[in-house]
């Protein structure tokens, strides 16, 4: 059982100990930001800390899934290459999870990916297709499927943006750790949009538990934006697995103000999480100062490692 949603870290039970890298995957804590409720009088505000998980992002829960299911089907078999677009984050999931279970990894991302993302690839042995940066993930999904096409026989292509298995590791695992962790308290849920699966996986399953979770999504305010892995669904390729009338509001978020609460989160909160983790509070905090009162709970899907060399870490100095 969880403990009480009002200690300052609600984890889930430990687990028995782990077999491999796998293992290590999901059950992560649920962090309270009780310097940010100051802010926002009668609502509390929790984190889910998917850093935590060993391949640094939430994207090892989908990545794990479409293997797995791969492997289930036939479709992934020894022999075969793994290859997808990847803004960074599902690519060293792949990469951490394929160095562990024997499959050679291929990966089209953005050649403006963090320098960090492209060493931690490397250090798992990923082959690296860099893409145009001006077309963003977009681009990467054109090269793979170019590449998927010409050699169909040497690849297994999951296609996260439109593999259902995606949002499925969300709704059979962080949604229901959601739950147990806020004892059933969760009033609305904020996530941020880029595949959509963590927002669609477990959106779907708080409101299976309780048809009057809100349940808002964000995505980047510009087409021309600093948040890596998330879309400007307006001007972006949509993935198939999104549904946005599972929303019950959708915020822009910007980057400014998503580097600006990244600073503050390390500074007043002691956490380093990644861009995407700030643009995650920032939306959170629009929707805790208009509702008054509730138990909010967004997800910060990664860590600093991998922006540390960025420059807005000092914008404010």
């Amino acid at each position: 059982m969880a403990s009480q949603a009002t200690n300052s870290v609600t984890t889930a039970s430990p687990g028995p100990s782990a077999s491999s890298v796998l293992d290590l995957i999901g059950r992560t804590p649920l962090v309270r930001l009780r310097r940010f409720e100051r802010e926002t009088p009668g609502v509390e505000l929790y984190a889910k800390a998917e850093w935590q998980n060993p391949g640094g992002s939430v994207k090892d829960r989908a990545a794990a899934r479409m293997i797995a299911d791969g492997e289930a089907s036939g479709a992934l078999r020894p022999g075969l290459t793994i290859v997808d677009a990847t803004s960074g984050n599902t690519g060293i999931a792949y990469a951490m999870i394929g160095a562990a279970r024997g499959y050679p990894i291929k990966l089209c991302l953005p050649e403006n990916a963090s320098p960090e993302r492209k060493l931690i690839l490397k250090a798992f042995g990923a082959e690296l297709v860099l893409t145009d940066p001006l077309e963003g993930t977009d681009g990467a999904i054109r090269e793979v499927r170019a590449m998927v096409a010409e050699q169909p026989d040497r690849y297994f292509y999951p296609d996260q943006y439109s593999n259902d298995s995606n949002w499925r590791a969300h709704f059979d695992g962080t949604g229901p750790e959601i739950i147990e962790q806020t004892s059933g308290r969760i009033t609305h849920f904020v996530a941020g949009l880029g595949t959509s699966g963590t927002f669609m996986g477990t959106g779907r399953a708080l409101r299976r538990f309780n048809s009057s979770v809100k349940l808002i999504s964000f995505q980047p305010d510009s087409p021309f934006h600093g948040l890596e892995g998330l879309k400007h669904m307006a001007t972006a390729m949509v993935p198939k697995i999104y549904d946005p009338s599972l929303a019950d509001e959708n915020f822009g978020v910007s980057t400014e103000e998503a580097h600006r609460m990244v600073r503050r989160l390390a500074r007043e909160e002691g956490l380093l999480v990644g861009i995407s983790a700030g643009a995650a509070l920032a939306a959170s905090l629009q929707v805790a100062r208009r509702i008054g009162q509730g138990v909010l709970v967004t997800v910060f899907p990664d860590g600093a490692e991998k922006y540390l060399s960025e420059s807005f870490w000092t914008a404010d100095e």
